[in-house]
């Protein structure tokens, strides 16, 4: 089990719901794509760390910021005298390496993930220094896809290809290792650093204004909206999940808070955001149950 698991990243969860609530232009939807990938190849590199069987602590997902420049470390490993760093790629299709760039198939150059790390590797020294702990620091770029190819793949540079992702979980298998009290130390302190903001302050996040966005509340398995409440459980028509109604109440009000962390939670938002008829006295009564209620009548809301 990883130390530090890995959690939807904020904007992707902000993007999830706007995609089901207003019209992406194709280079949003692109971007939201792209997204998605990257996500799911580092949850899919995931499943193999975690069957690691070494002495080791597995960090996911960190974000520093050293000297008011920000990095990102997709999947960390602590052992015994070896830092590893993985920057995982989710790339499809075919690629070409040319002259220390990475290149499309038709020619396009892309970011180089060798140039991600090189940059990754000298901020975390720098970190690790600041904070006095002195390790080893391995970095290395893996892909994921097994539908990736890259063309004239360079021989010398820390790069994993799918074909050897076994390989490499055998090596981290096997790597001798015995951890204390100061490795503990070492992870707890980089998690307290973790900056949730700083990670998700560059992203594309499609502007966007509540009165038109689409109400309604969403099927939480295929995100349809045809859904209705019956006996206290929200149905879909579309792909027949159920969900008990306060789950999704609360969704709704997790969706809310995430989109407009500033707008006070009442029970007419509520309401008109869940988009079901007759659930006004139902969304009072589980708000009323889940938080803390503020203020009278037409004047309450709920923190």
């Amino acid at each position: 089990m990883a130390y530090k698991a890995r959690s939807v990243p904020v904007d992707l969860k902000i993007l999830r719901i706007l995609r089901n609530r207003m019209d992406f232009t194709p280079e949003q939807e692109n971007y939201y794509l792209s997204k998605e990938k990257g996500f799911e190849g580092e949850v899919q590199f995931d499943l193999l760390t975690e069957q690691l069987r070494s002495d080791c602590l597995i960090l996911n997902d960190l974000c520093f910021e050293v000297n008011n420049t920000s990095f990102q470390l997709d999947t960390s490993i602590i052992f015994q005298n070896t830092f590893y760093f993985f920057e995982i790629k989710n790339f499809e299709g075919d690629y070409c390496y040319r002259a220390d760039r990475f290149e499309t198939i038709n020619g396009k150059v892309i970011m180089n993930p060798l140039d991600q790390i090189k940059r990754s590797h000298t901020l975390l020294l720098q970190l690790l220094q600041k904070l006095d702990y002195h390790i080893t620091v391995n970095a290395s770029v893996v892909f994921v896809n097994p539908e990736f190819f890259l063309y004239q793949a360079p021989k010398d540079k820390p790069i994993y290809y799918p074909n050897h992702l076994n390989r490499l979980m055998r090596k981290l298998n096997n790597e001798s290792s015995k951890l204390s009290e100061w490795h503990k130390s070492l992870a707890d302190k980089l998690i307290s650093l973790h900056q949730v903001e700083s990670a998700y302050s560059n992203v594309k996040i499609p502007t966007y204004d509540y009165k038109v966005l689409r109400k309604g509340n969403t099927c939480c398995n295929c995100h349809s909206f045809s859904c209705s409440v019956c006996n206290g459980k929200v149905i879909c028509a579309d792909c027949g999940h159920v969900e008990g109604v306060e789950s999704a109440v609360l969704r709704c009000v997790g969706e809310i808070r995430l989109l407009f962390p500033g707008m006070r939670m009442t029970t007419n938002g509520v309401f008109e955001w869940f988009g079901l008829s007759d659930s006004k006295k139902m969304i009072r009564r589980i708000l009323n149950q889940n938080f803390n209620s503020i203020g009278e009548r037409k004047l309450r809301y709920f923190e």
